[in-house]
């Protein structure tokens, strides 16, 4: 047997520096390590022995001594965040260190090295609030989401089967899975911890969580070779993270939690996620801001040194304008539309487990989904059970029921019709009543989706029927036609001949253009006495007749449907199911059903091909897993963003290659594993509710981003004129600092502000570059503003009140007292340019008029406003230098804000022809 223990090896010659307690987990990894290759070789008695277990599981006592040496089921998948470091991360981003390194600066020059009296602390203050209010709002809202994600994904719980001693089987936790665990699996569940299989039947498992192969591995109940390179080869082991795809097993748990493989390979990967575009598109744009906040507050300073001569004022105001182009507040904006995107939707029945998949989830322009339970009631009733003339015959029922209610996988919605329809016709046919007593399970040979049939071998004993054996299979109509050799004829065993075969697809094609599923049902008797049945047993079979089950389409599915594409969401359905009942339920619900492609037309299709169709073609049938993902692919290369919906471990990989993938609460296991977003109830009506939120989240996300990046760029334009042609510093930096406080203050309210109904009708992708033009094109408009009010105020309102500034005497009250009104003007002009942006930028139509911006929006803004006009005529405006403007001013301020607007839209008009849209 070759091992690799090189890796551990390695570890353990490193330098003496290795701590006693790394020599320790080493030393116990190793231990795991050996207990796994002894479970490999060793026979189940020596198994159960050396782990303290029974056949029948472990007992009370068992359980704890088994707690005691190995531990719980629990994955440590990172610590949870403590609070120490959750105050960091939401304090400590590009923007606030640069901030704290302006307050730092600030201290010295406005604290430290200020004359004796004249130590002004309120640059320092104002910034630190700013940083202490964008920390803290970020740490509220993280921590109500995460503590909502938390509360929600509580209310999916994953299970798996156990038996223990005096209970007997029973589902529980993954986590409460002891070493020692007896273990039932079977098609659709996650293995739970590290196992040695003890009996198997026609099992296949994924191990490409583990070991990136993506064919199913074989597993049995011993080694057919012990010579194997690494543990996860090794034939009679199955490891926590893998799944089953096909067939039935009992597992007895050798390790689990951290010390699985899953574990041991979760603490040795970093857990940072990859990058989204959406994340990459936030961090582009802070960079960019930043950037330009490095390149033009030094020109700030330069300009300002020279031509004032006062290189400390100038080096102050240079200060203020860099926190002044900070915009702090948007890793506090993007968190906090996220988190309130999240919290909505948990209203809405919708679990986001990752919150930049809301992003994803609204730039979603195609919808691929399965059919039953999405199109479909999810209820399938038992409509026919028919012989071969398509005549109703208990024979068919009674078998089709032996089949359904003796198979150990997982029990699908048919098998549940089927046993429900025998139970209600029991009292109507004596011959359906206490069938579970009259025979016995000998065998059976599990479903798998390559096969698309189950088998189940029982044994009559009673003496009415006699000592019987009967092998029982059910399964889709074709592929049992491949299996049968005879069929039950006009009261005849006939041989199945062509003739026959075309009669019988006949029936079921006219049951099919009803909408309704039809499955075959065929038995042999006495099959072969061999110790194991296996799929070889299914062969020269007779075929008895079929079983018609109708799942009626939602009556919200129409509708559903037709708003996902009001919203500019394609639907694809992507199902296993026939074309023909495919195509009646399609035709039902509005889809178009023209053409069908068929897995089998598109293993025949090139991927230039199948990337035209998969465009113009809207239904898919009778797929493989593999062919499912292939079509999501190639939806994908096509520059379209996929969402897939899916419930079942055949949908698996599809999810795992879309751009969101979706799932439900009832899911299987894996499924759930794959998605990002989990519905509380199967209904394409509640993930319309969810695209919406979504685009909602990224609409407010990108309204502040551009304001921003506009909003500073200007500020810069401006700062720079100013610096240049005054004779003075346009605004000292205690104003600059307090405009932007209450600026940013105003913006705490956009994640909740309102989106127009016509931009949430078009699915948008992040794209960065229309930030950088969105900057160029408005950005300068609010410079015009800013310049005219220098002119306004430098020759003409502050001459009206203090005569010209030639003439004035430099420190007389005259001269200190036209500065400071100049001031007052642009600080008050500033505000409400800048706040009025956000209601213009809101929206490419009429602000105020035609979209009306959110309550809180409003009011925040326009207290901003309000708040900020008065500050020149109280005592604290006086002590931060600040001058009463006089009512000859406002005049002017109402025309240069109504030009203002003006001119906005006429850009964004010019914006939006140009560009397609202005957010």
């Amino acid at each position: 047997m070759k091992l690799r223990y090189r890796p551990m090896k390695k570890r353990l010659t490193r330098s003496p520096g290795v701590t006693n307690k790394a020599n320790a987990n080493m030393m116990h990894r190793e231990a795991v390590q050996r207990r796994l290759v002894f479970a490999t070789k060793a026979n189940k008695e020596e198994i159960f022995k050396k782990l303290g277990t029974t056949v029948e599981g472990l007992n009370e006592k068992q359980m704890e001594v088994s707690r005691t040496l190995y531990g719980d089921n629990k994955i440590t998948r990172g610590k949870k965040t403590s609070f120490v470091k959750r105050i960091y991360q939401a304090f400590i981003n590009p923007f606030t260190i640069i901030l704290f390194i302006l307050a730092l600066i600030s201290a010295f020059t406005d604290i430290i090295l200020a004359a004796p009296g004249e130590e002004n602390p309120a640059g320092l203050l104002i910034i630190t609030t700013m940083v202490l209010i964008s920390g803290l709002l970020r740490f509220v809202q993280e921590t109500r989401s995460g503590n909502a994600a938390e509360n929600l994904l509580k209310m999916i719980r994953t299970t798996t089967n156990v038996y223990r001693q005096g209970i007997g089987s029973q589902e529980i936790p993954i986590e409460e899975v002891l070493v020692g665990d007896i273990i039932h699996l079977s098609a659709g569940d996650m293995i739970p911890a590290d196992l040695r299989i003890i009996e198997a039947k026609d099992l296949f498992i994924s191990q490409s969580s583990l070991t990136g192969e993506s064919e199913p591995v074989e597993k049995l109940a011993s080694l057919k070779d012990d010579k194997y390179d690494t543990l996860t080869e090794a034939a009679n082991l199955a490891f926590m993270g893998s799944n089953i795809i096909s067939g039935t097993a009992f597992g007895v748990v050798i390790a689990t939690g951290d010390d699985t493989i899953f574990g041991e390979m979760a603490k040795s990967v970093d857990e940072d996620s990859v990058k989204t575009t959406f994340e990459k598109g936030v961090n582009s744009v802070s960079w960019v801001l930043i950037r330009f906040m490095l390149v033009m507050v030094p020109f700030v300073l330069f300009i300002n040194g020279f031509t004032k001569g006062d290189w400390m004022e100038a080096t102050l105001f240079a200060l203020a304008v860099a926190v002044g182009l900070t915009p702090e507040m948007l890793p506090m904006i993007v968190t906090t539309c996220l988190a309130k995107g999240a919290v909505t939707m948990s209203k809405e029945k919708t679990i986001i487990k990752n919150l930049n998949s809301i992003q994803n989830l609204g730039s979603m322009n195609i919808l691929c989904t399965d059919k039953t339970g999405t199109l479909t009631q999810d209820k399938v009733v038992l409509m026919h059970y028919l012989d071969i003339e398509g005549q109703e015959d208990t024979r068919v029922l009674r078998h089709a029921f032996l089949n359904s209610y003796y198979q150990t996988g997982l029990k699908n919605l048919m098998d549940l019709a089927i046993i429900q329809a025998t139970e209600n016709n029991q009292k109507k046919f004596s011959e359906l009543g206490e069938l579970s007593s009259r025979y016995t399970k000998i065998d059976e040979i599990p479903f798998d989706f390559e096969r698309r049939r189950m088998s189940v071998v029982v044994q009559s004993n009673t003496e009415e029927l006699g000592t019987k054996t009967q092998l029982i299979t059910k399964g889709a109509v074709e592929e049992m036609l491949d299996i049968c050799q005879f069929a039950e004829y006009k009261g005849d065993i006939v041989r199945l001949t062509d003739e026959v075969r075309k009669y019988i697809l006949e029936k079921v094609d006219e049951l099919n253009e009803k909408g309704m599923r039809v499955i075959a049902v065929a038995q042999k008797t006495n099959p072969s006495p061999i110790e194991i049945f296996s799929v070889q047993d299914e062969s020269e079979m007779v075929l008895m007749g079929y079983l018609a089950f109708l799942d009626p389409p939602k009556e919200s599915t129409k509708r559903a449907i037709k708003a996902l594409n009001k919203y500019g969401v394609g639907v694809k359905i992507l199902t296993g199911d026939n074309d023909k009942v495919t195509r009646s339920i399609c035709s039902q619900v509005g889809l178009p059903v023209d053409h069908i492609l068929l897995g089998s037309d598109i293993d025949k299709l090139d991927d230039e091909q199948l990337a035209k169709d998969v465009e113009r073609i809207s239904v898919f049938a009778k797929l493989s897993p593999q062919q499912k993902v292939r079509i999501v692919t190639a939806l994908r290369n096509n520059g379209n963003s996929v969402g897939y919906m899916g419930d079942g471990i055949n949908d698996a990989a599809a999810m795992k290659s879309s751009d969101v993938g979706i799932s439900v609460d009832t899911a299987v296991d894996i499924a759930k594993e794959s998605a990002d977003v989990i519905l509380l109830e199967k209904d394409l009506t509640v993930l319309e509710k969810g695209i919406i939120e979504g685009r909602k989240t990224y609409a407010n996300m990108i309204k502040y981003i551009k304001m921003t990046a506009s909003s500073n760029f200007g500020n810069m334009f401006s700062v720079l004129v100013a610096s240049a042609f005054l004779p003075f510093i346009p605004m000292l930096s205690i104003h600059i600092l307090l405009l932007n406080l209450i600026y940013d203050l105003s913006c705490t309210a956009i994640p909740w502000d309102n989106v127009d109904e016509d931009y949430l009708t078009v699915p948008r992708k992040w794209e960065a570059s229309s930030i950088s033009k969105f900057m160029l094109w408005i950005g300068p408009t609010s410079s015009v503003f800013d310049i005219t009010t220098y002119l306004l105020m430098f020759f003409v309102i502050c001459p009206a009140t203090f005569g010209e500034f030639s003439t004035l005497t430099p420190g007389s009250a005259a001269y200190v007292g036209f500065i400071a009104l100049f001031h007052s003007g642009w600080f008050v002009e500033s505000m409400w340019t800048q706040t009025l942006v956000i209601h213009m930028i809101r929206t490419p139509k009429i602000p105020f008029l035609k979209s009306h911006a959110s309550l809180s929006l409003t009011l925040l803004t326009f207290l901003g406003i309000i708040g900020l006009t008065i500050i020149p005529f109280t005592p604290f405006g006086a002590s931060i230098g600040l001058e009463a403007l006089p009512v000859s001013f406002f005049p002017w301020l109402l025309l240069t804000v109504m030009m203002y607007m003006l001119l906005v839209t006429v850009f964004k008009k010019i914006f939006i022809a140009k560009y397609g849209e202005l957010l």
